[in-house]
């Protein structure tokens, strides 16, 4: 089928988007409508953890689709029970709320920390509401998420903003410390900034930050909704540091692909009353299903170990690209990593890439200067030999 034949003008222009359809996915490969390949090394902005439709979630989604669609959230659905406890099993939290994207589980973790501030307030008997964020954090785009986040731009996109959000510096911990008054009830921040051009949070900072807010009774909260579920090589990117955070996010990953997310929180933290958190889907069973079955596979002896392992060797290979091409660098963490490409080439690249033949292969740019690289979980050695092949005759075709 012909690009002109569908009709997009009937979709809402809130992106740029080149002029084609995809139509089918398995695995690291996407089909267009004209039925070209593209090895994806998006996967739905890390989205599809285990790669395009796997197995193990066509089965999840077909088996719960034939018993329970959605009972509504009034009532307990067997599978939110389940993955509640997959997740507090296997985390340093007691509660969870599921939730349909990452910005509304962000959006919940501001709710919930600004309601623990209510029931612990300062020594003047105030309600503390403040969080310190971070520039070029991301959080979301809801107002409060987008207030929280300290993207360039966007405290006048969709002004006012919500007020209450101190911008400290990532992996300073001095300027958090600078931060905090006794409106202070919380530090909010991504393990690893990803939509910023994938920038960790180093060990020593984070075992700073968790030193700093439990000496001054703060909540710590860890927005994991790209670095979460296996990104990094551990199931969560809080135990890169060895701390236990108050409260954290999911997103992503944890639906490999379908609308999932997750809130979760220590018992003492979870001061929610009913009626203050909700929504019509969240726990939904169908979803929470799927999310089942992506924990399960990133729960195999061996897996975690395996993005380990492939996070270092395209580490490796990306080091070689560099000093092929002149490159600055890479950095990252387990298979959330960038390419550092000292000019302003990336958007370049991009469409390069996508416009090959008779192969596509797609890439993000974040920054101008950097590319992103977020393959599926189970990605192949050969799929990443693949992609740096086709990427280093990229970078020689437009001259670099």
């Amino acid at each position: 089928m012909e690009f002109s034949q569908y009709d997009v003008n009937a979709l809402m222009q809130i992106t740029n988007r080149p002029s084609i359809v995809f139509t089918e996915g398995r695995g690291m490969w996407l089909t267009d409508n004209k039925g070209k390949r593209y090895l994806d090394y998006l996967q739905g902005w890390a989205v599809n953890c285990l790669g395009h439709s796997p197995q193990c979630i066509v089965d999840a989604i077909n088996a719960q689709a034939g018993k329970l669609l959605n009972p509504s959230p009034a009532f307990y659905n067997e599978p939110s029970i389940v993955l509640a406890s997959l997740l507090t099993k296997h985390s340093a939290f007691d509660r969870v709320f599921f939730a349909n994207s990452g910005a509304e589980a962000n959006e919940g973790a501001i709710k919930l920390a600004r309601k623990w501030g209510k029931v612990n307030k300062n020594a003047a008997g105030e309600n503390r509401y403040e969080i310190i964020t971070f520039n070029h954090g991301f959080h979301g785009r809801t107002l409060a998420t987008m207030s929280a986040s300290g993207k360039a731009g966007w405290d006048t996109m969709f002004a006012p903003q919500v007020p209450g959000f101190l911008k400290a510096e990532l992996n300073d911990i001095a300027s958090v410390e600078q931060l905090v008054t006794d409106k202070t009830v919380a530090v909010m921040l991504e393990p690893v900034q990803g939509e910023s051009g994938v920038i960790p949070a180093t060990r020593e900072f984070m075992q700073a930050l968790r030193a700093l807010t439990k000496q001054r009774n703060l909540l710590l909260i860890v927005d994991e909704v790209q670095a979460g579920m296996g990104r990094t090589g551990e199931l969560f990117a809080y135990q890169l540091s060895s701390i236990e955070p108050d409260i954290m996010t999911l997103g992503k990953g944890i639906g490999g692909g379908v609308p999932l997310a997750a809130l979760l929180a220590r018992e003492e933290v979870s001061v929610f009353e009913p009626g203050e958190q909700g929504g019509t889907y969240n726990g939904n069973p169908v979803m929470t299903a799927v999310g089942i079955a992506v924990l399960n596979e990133l729960l195999k002896p061996g897996f975690l170990q395996s993005v380990k392992d492939k996070g270092a060797y395209m580490r490796a290979e990306l080091l070689k690209l560099c000093e092929k091409h002149g490159l600055e660098g890479e950095r990252g963490e387990g298979l959330l990593r960038a390419l550092k490409l000292g000019k302003d080439i990336g958007p370049k690249i991009v469409e390069t890439a996508r416009d090959m033949e008779p192969v596509g292969l797609l890439l993000n740019s974040p920054r101008p200067d950097l590319l992103r690289f977020m393959p599926s979980l189970n990605v192949s050695k050969e799929e990443i030999d693949q992609m740096i092949s086709m990427l280093s005759d990229i970078l020689t075709k437009i001259g670099h």
